[in-house]
């Protein structure tokens, strides 16, 4: 079973790029200077972001279906621009360093089977979950904090 996983689109978030510190914080945003390694994993490269570079933190619907699970959490968002994570059967540094927790979905969003794994783990178990037919996707939490890292759907 093959497996894609993409970062986000940066395009729904440009508009909080370079915007100042006052104007973010109106919107609920904060930026953030990158002080340790591996520590802010960014949502759109799944790379954690280099030391010195700053990272804006948002709270994100990562899961809209109108279900008992429809769900926001924190993301980092880089601000540098580097591009957007897109690859099959490759489970991205960002996640494969932590601990996972991976969670599978039906079409109407509704949970139908959840796993806690090490990163390192993490394409055996997704691998495992989309062979059900029932499950569309897999969405890839960090176990620790709970925030949304990836949605991964079969390839």
């Amino acid at each position: 079973m093959h497996f894609h996983i993409a970062g986000l689109d940066p395009q729904p978030f440009a508009h909080l790029f370079g915007k100042s510190n006052v104007e973010l914080a109106a919107a609920g945003v904060t930026r953030h200077r990158v002080d340790a390694f591996p520590c802010f994993p960014d949502r759109i490269t799944l790379s954690d972001l280099p030391i010195g570079t700053t990272a804006l933190l948002l709270n994100y619907e990562h899961q809209p279906a109108p279900t008992a699970y429809r769900a926001s959490h924190a993301i980092y968002l880089g601000e540098d621009g580097a591009g957007r994570f897109d690859a099959t059967n490759t489970i991205p540094q960002s996640l494969a360093v932590r601990l996972l927790s991976l969670r599978a979905f039906d079409a109407t969003g509704m949970m139908r089977d959840a796993e806690v794994v090490d990163g390192s783990d993490a394409a055996t178990v997704v691998r495992r979950m989309l062979r059900d037919p029932a499950n569309a996707y897999v969405h890839a939490h960090y176990a620790k904090r709970g925030c949304f890292a990836a949605t991964i759907e079969r390839a």
